[in-house]
């Protein structure tokens, strides 16, 4: 039996904001922040788990992380995932806490760290990573992680088992392909943040062409022209007829209207879908700007703060999506994306998730072998971007324009505990970057 002894939050945050790294339309200067969790127990095993932000904020997810511990507290773990169904109901059942969801926003941010800890705990008292800890059951044991409360007019648990009966067949030889690592290609956002210069955009693409990628996003919507620049750019770098696929992200910057317009004048490049073009609440009219581009062969997508499984149901319900870009910490852990997983697979999306961020390629990775061995049996694509892994102690790797499978048993985001000093706020004085002098341009300037 392993006994979680204590529950800890640590408030982890990057300066990305120096470099404009991460930056797009509607968020200028963001620092790449974990709120991050860690499960003590009564043996050598420790669970990590950690949910994004982008800084200021990231101590109120924190605090949420610590308040829905108390839940698990001198729980043992084995009587944790008994019934994983039931211990996430049970999780988001705390009715003062559910009050500030529910099942939404802060709450549900520290929601999937407390979750996504727990997976990493199993997995490491499991000796597995925990893609493999999914592949490795029956179908009937993926039904029971899931909390079909109010998904259950779209995906009911017997459709979910059909879906993944019918995945079973070819699954070996799916395992082998991830062994082997051929299981995700990647794409790249590396060269696509709206602070980098022109320059930089030409090096970076000529760089990720180099090492095998065939898929690009560049962030839009500040300025039209800018855009048409920026796009012709990359196309003038990937070309149009060399099997390169180019993809556009605007970050909710536009109305419904604004977006159709906006993205229409964009087709000449010729991109594959628009991602996050107007408020991610907004099933309908994400659905409206489907339709209007539709006939210029171009794609929506989004995902990354649709905020739980109701909404993405909704937004599968209307039709409104091409590729579902669920985030492996925006929703309620681990538990809660196989649910939209499922969805997706119902309603004929492509999964393709949001890793835009620290830690979540480490997550992601997970998610799309699993999408991919036990869900669809179709490949996708994940995104990658080349920033700050070093901090992490199995980070992810691409090679040959694939995911390299993660083998570590757990989920991958432990971070090093010197990188979690390092970068702690408000931070130990002598130890903390947010202690030195080169931080107060970030803490002493414009908020925006």
């Amino acid at each position: 039996m392993v006994k979680i002894l204590k529950i800890e939050s640590s408030d982890v945050r990057f300066p990305t904001s120096l470099d404009k790294t991460g930056s797009d339309a509607m968020n200028a200067a963001g620092d790449y922040s974990a709120a991050y969790c860690i499960l003590t127990t009564d043996t050598e095993h420790v669970g990590h788990g950690m949910t994004f932000t982008i800084g200021r904020g990231n101590d109120i997810v924190c605090a949420a992380i610590e308040l829905l511990g108390q839940r698990i507290h001198n729980k043992t773990l084995e009587s944790l995932v008994a019934n994983w169904g039931e211990t996430w109901r049970y999780l988001v059942a705390d009715s003062q806490l559910r009050w500030i969801g529910p099942e939404k926003g802060v709450i549900h941010l520290a929601l999937g760290a407390v979750v996504n800890s727990l997976w990493d705990l199993w997995a490491k008292v499991l000796n597995k990573p925990v893609w493999r800890i999914i592949a490795d059951m029956s179908p009937e044991e993926v039904v029971r992680l899931i909390d079909f409360r109010y998904i259950v007019d779209a995906l009911t648990p017997a459709e979910a088992l059909a879906i993944l009966q019918r995945a079973e067949a070819g699954k070996r030889e799916r395992v082998r392909e991830a062994e082997e690592n051929r299981a995700v290609p990647a794409y790249t956002t590396s060269a696509g943040w709206l602070g980098y210069d022109k320059e930089k955009v030409k090096r970076l693409l000529r760089e990720t062409m180099e090492e095998g990628y065939k898929y690009f996003k560049l962030k839009v919507g500040t300025s039209l022209e800018e855009d048409k620049e920026r796009l012709g750019l990359a196309r003038s770098v990937i070309g149009y007829d060399q099997g390169n696929t180019l993809m556009m992200d605007a970050n909710q910057i536009w109305s419904v209207p604004d977006a159709i317009e906006w993205v229409s004048q964009l087709a000449e490049f010729k991109p594959w879908f628009i991602e996050e073009p107007t408020s991610p609440d907004d099933a309908l009219g994400h659905a409206t700007i489907r339709k209007a581009l539709k006939p210029l062969g171009i794609g929506v997508a989004s995902g990354e703060m649709i905020q739980n499984r109701v909404m993405f149901k909704q937004f599968f319900q209307a039709g409104a999506l091409d590729v579902c870009q669920v985030d492996a910490c925006r929703l309620g852990g681990l538990n809660e994306v196989i649910a939209v997983l499922l969805l997706a697979a119902k309603f004929g999306v492509q999964i393709v998730p949001h890793s835009g961020g620290v830690g979540l390629p480490e997550y992601t990775q997970h998610l799309s072998t699993i999408d991919y061995v036990t869900v669809t049996g179709k490949k996708s694509v994940l995104e990658y971007v080349d920033h700050l892994h070093e901090h992490f102690l199995h980070p992810c790797e691409v090679k040959e324009g694939h995911f390299v499978t993660p083998m570590a048993p757990g989920y991958s985001v432990e971070m090093k505990e010197e990188s979690r000093a390092r970068y702690a706020y408000p931070g130990q004085e002598g130890v903390s970057w947010w202690k030195t002098d080169e931080a107060k341009v970030i803490l002493e300037g414009e908020k925006i």
